[in-house]
């Protein structure tokens, strides 16, 4: 059983990006440039976006961090949206997810241009996603494809079983799963809360991407020998054990899960740093576009 550590790859990849703005630095350019929104207080959110701000100084990346109150007003917010799409020295932005109740989270996507869009949420990017066209891939899944290429998980014919059908993950990992190319070319099935018969599914999967937000989940009844699983499950639960309260735990049961599996990401660090390492390459490909 070989563990897919998210942890070690996104520091590669950091690593790599900084040797990249380090030849941009050396040609007198201009670095690339993140900015985030975040609406609100959120806990969960303000620890995201600081840990996205540390990673931007880390790379030499420059960062804007623009905070709103939760209070702010649909309208409010879309105009800050068109002060960042038209500010040519903001490379890429993302808004930070949940929005308050009074924003629609429909309109704040579309109003972000799809070419600073580096969370890949924006229907253009995501439906050239669909198409096999260049775009940004959203940033959890193109994390999976780094992990996967990366540790030269077979794909090919493999059949996929994705757990969750959200816009961020689920549906697009059974896209990109299913394309030409690696990693992909594999038989994608997607479930999620009405699928019936579920182990019967996953216990014929050669793959299991799930991302359902449910805590051990999935069981190592549910799987057979030798799977390749990717958990993206992050749910917060009570331990009183623990300094703070609470632990961190995936959608897999790991502890029994992983002595079937032939590799397996752990809750922390999996698939959770590899998201923001993906991105700030899409930021980087972001300035490269703008600079064609």
């Amino acid at each position: 059983m070989t563990i897919l550590d998210g942890k070690k790859i996104s520091n590669d990849i950091k690593n790599e990006i900084a040797a990249e703005v380090q030849k941009i630095k050396d040609k007198g350019e201009k670095v690339p440039h993140l900015a985030a929104i975040i609406v609100g207080n959120d806990g969960a959110s303000l620890t995201y976006v600081g840990s996205k701000v540390k990673a931007c100084e880390r790379v030499g990346f420059e960062s804007t961090l623009v905070q709103m109150s939760n209070t702010t007003s649909e309208v409010e917010l879309l105009e800050k949206i068109k002060e960042l799409n038209e500010n040519p020295e903001i490379d890429g932005f993302i808004v930070q997810l949940p929005l308050p109740p009074q924003i629609n989270e429909q309109q704040v996507l579309l109003a972000v241009n799809p070419d600073k869009d580096v969370d890949g949420f924006h229907p253009t990017n995501f439906g050239k996603m669909a198409l096999d066209m260049s775009t940004f891939i959203p940033a959890t899944p193109f994390g999976i494809l780094e992990l996967l290429d990366r540790y030269g998980v077979e794909t090919k014919g493999k059949h996929t079983v994705v757990i969750g059908r959200s816009h961020i993950v689920g549906r697009p990992m059974s896209i990109l799963m299913g394309r030409k190319g690696f990693p992909g070319n594999s038989t994608v099935t997607l479930t999620h809360s009405h699928t019936k018969n579920i182990t019967q599914i996953t216990s014929q999967a050669d793959i299991i991407i799930s991302a359902l937000g449910v805590p051990n989940f999935l069981k190592a009844e549910m799987v057979k020998d030798d799977v390749v699983i990717i958990d993206v499950g992050i749910t917060r639960v009570t331990d009183e054990t623990k300094p703070r309260g609470y632990r961190i735990v995936g959608d897999v049961d790991f502890a029994n899960v992983s002595q079937k599996a032939s590799y397996i990401t752990p809750v922390p660090g999996g698939v959770g740093p590899m998201t923001i390492a993906m991105l700030l390459k899409n930021t980087l490909l972001a300035r490269e576009r703008h600079n064609i």
